[in-house]
């Protein structure tokens, strides 16, 4: 299991979602990422894609500024 950081800032919707969606495919089961977004829609629009997809939401919190989504990869079911 590895942990990865994917850098969606400056980007709007639908942007976050879709490279989010990018990277996660490209990830095995059990990895982890981090998704910094500056798109404050991201809270919500990653969160509902990873409940579609059957990922987790590990957590989410502000640094520097950043939004930072922290997923996990349960299945690559994409």
């Amino acid at each position: 299991m590895t942990h990865h950081q994917l850098d969606a800032r400056r980007m709007l919707c639908p942007m976050p979602v879709i490279r989010t969606q990018n990277f996660v495919a490209t990830l095995p089961s059990g990895d982890t990422v981090d998704v910094l977004c500056t798109d404050p829609g991201a809270l919500h629009d990653i969160p509902a894609w990873c409940r579609i997809h059957g990922h987790e939401i590990i957590g989410t919190r502000e640094q520097d500024g950043d939004l930072v989504i922290s997923v996990r990869v349960i299945a690559n079911l994409d």
